[in-house]
């Protein structure tokens, strides 16, 4: 009887011994099992986020460039346009205002829109000069030797402090006024000359 017991209490042990051991290695192979898919979805992972990044990094150089380009391009075309205004202005600026600053040729220039100004026949132009107040001394006697020329067309001559250079054509009553101020000239001469002295210098490149 002890002897069966004990054969028993064996085979009871053996079993559970063997059951215990497949049950660790189901675990173990689980496990083994989550780990792999553990490892190939970290993998992914990785990979996904470094696929990521490098279109971003590419995105970003992209954009660099893009800008990089830009502002190379407009500082270019900024510095073209600063040597084109320094030669405008060393060509322009100078004789012009030596011109307007000779009394000759504030008087021959008045004298020469007197002539060509062309009114309705019969009427007259009732329209006043403006000269600069700083030229009166040397162009009032001038002009008075000259009044019936002028008076015959219509013309007054006035002098005006706040006009710098040159003279404008009004009429007596006000409204437009034809102006050939220095400045006038200047951006006029500069407008013609700016694309022309662009394209010598540059070509035909913008």
């Amino acid at each position: 009887m002890e002897n069966k017991l004990q054969e028993l209490t064996e085979k009871l042990y053996a079993e559970g011994i063997d059951k215990a051991n497949q049950e660790a290695d189901e675990i173990r192979r689980k496990a083994g099992e989550e780990a792999e898919e553990i490892k190939k979805q970290a993998k992914k992972d990785a990979e996904s986020i470094v696929r990521d990044a490098n279109k971003e990094a590419e995105e970003i150089k992209k954009n660099l460039e893009s800008e990089i380009k830009l502002s190379s391009r407009q500082a270019v075309t900024a510095l073209k346009q600063k040597i084109n205004n320094l030669i405008t202005a060393r060509v322009i600026d100078k004789p012009v205002e030596e011109a307007f600053s000779d009394s000759e040729f504030i008087k021959e220039s008045v004298v020469k829109a007197i002539e060509n100004w062309k009114p309705d026949e019969g009427a007259t132009a009732d329209l006043t000069i403006l000269l600069p107040g700083k030229t009166e001394e040397k162009l009032k006697s001038y002009f008075q030797s000259k009044e019936n020329e002028i008076l015959q067309k219509g013309f007054q001559v006035r002098f005006d402090d706040k006009l710098s250079s040159g003279f404008m054509i009004k009429p007596v009553e006000g409204g437009f006024k034809i102006s050939f101020t220095d400045e006038d000239f200047k951006n006029f001469f500069k407008a013609y000359l700016k694309p022309r002295s662009s394209k010598y210098l540059y070509g035909d490149q913008k």
